[in-house]
């Protein structure tokens, strides 16, 4: 099974740092618990409940087969498709057709009616359509599988060397960064795509939100100089990093191993034991995906390492004030406070 893929991004137009993860499911939460997904909470929920639903639906599929030692290639033909779709299936990348599903079961040897009909009750439920697909034209078909996990995310940890994180960025700022990536684009198209990164952002106010660990490198809020919204957005940082479930920190330029550091990388990690953590590395028009254990406890001993070099919650929120008050970034101070 690929556990690494790399995958073109050049298309994903007006997301930020939204690039795809690879999904791979391993232990255990059972039918009747994906079942109890929730859907509340407006379209964040919504998608947070299908993202589980689908993983767990697919992960309980596979092992149903695995039990049974059916191949892939197998269960593919017995559903008129191929083993791409059976593993598209069990990662939970895409809906289910009850007919496959019925049809796998007996394959599979189930014939117990009551499983059956929680199997096949569970595929009408994942088939619902999310918030995202309002925005399908404006990201590939895996951008929707993304926004998935990253609303069913319990913790996101980020590293973002360039610009603000795209979920802590405000309205104004956001337009402006679109518009400038987009010049060409029309006025409506530049709105879809700043309502799409508003709908994302909505996870950090929501009932359930996961808790959001990142590091800004000082450099990013230099790209703020001369901005008209620079007043608007470390306000915004501010208000986000005294929220009891967001924790920002900042890098100063200075930092003795900055240079080691090279790109942005973020973290998921989900409530769910179904869902296993995983890293993804952007670059300009591709991401490299990553979920074996040791790469991932590479990332986390990388994100750990950068945390201890950063600035303290405290002292950052102390910084952005600083900026907030003389109404700019002290550009020629490596730090407002002592740094060394």
């Amino acid at each position: 099974m690929t556990r690494s893929r790399r995958v073109d991004t050049s298309c994903l137009a007006g997301c930020g740092d939204l690039v795809f993860v690879t999904l791979v499911g391993e232990d255990r939460v059972g039918i009747a618990q994906a079942g109890q997904a929730s859907m509340d909470g407006g379209p964040v929920g919504q998608s947070r409940g299908l993202t589980v639903l689908r993983t767990t639906l697919g992960t309980q599929l596979r092992r149903l087969r695995e039990a049974s030692g059916v191949t892939a290639a197998v269960a593919g033909h017995a559903i008129r498709a191929s083993h791409i779709k059976i593993s598209r299936m069990e990662r939970g990348r895409i809906g289910f057709n009850e007919r496959d599903v019925a049809d796998l079961l007996t394959l599979y040897g189930v014939t117990d009616q009551h499983q059956r009909a929680k199997f096949l009750a569970l595929a009408r439920q994942a088939n619902a359509t999310d918030w995202a697909h309002h925005y399908s034209d404006l990201l590939p078909s895996w951008g929707q599988t993304y926004l998935g996990l990253e609303q069913a995310s319990s913790v996101i940890r980020t590293y973002q060397p360039r610009l603000l994180p795209s979920l802590l960025q405000t309205e104004g700022f956001a337009r402006a960064i679109l518009r400038l990536l987009h010049p060409s684009a029309s006025a409506l198209d530049i709105e879809r795509r700043l309502a799409l990164q508003m709908t994302r952002q909505e996870i950090l106010t929501s009932p359930d939100a996961p808790r959001l660990w990142a590091v800004i490198d000082q450099a990013a809020l230099w790209r703020l100089v001369g901005c008209s919204t620079l007043q608007e957005q470390i306000k915004h940082l501010i208000t986000m990093a005294q929220l009891p479930h967001v924790r920002l920190q900042l890098l100063p330029v200075y930092s003795g191993e900055y240079v080691a550091i090279r790109g942005p990388f973020t973290i998921l990690r989900f409530a769910e034991p179904e869902l296993t953590d995983i890293v993804y590395l952007q670059q300009h028009t591709t991401a490299l995906c990553l979920d074996r254990d040791e790469d991932v406890q590479h990332y986390r001993e990388l994100m750990d390492h950068i945390c201890v070099l950063a600035k303290s919650p405290a002292d950052t929120i102390s910084y952005l004030g600083a900026i907030l008050a003389n109404s700019e970034v002290p550009i020629d101070q490596p730090w407002a406070c002592d740094i060394r």
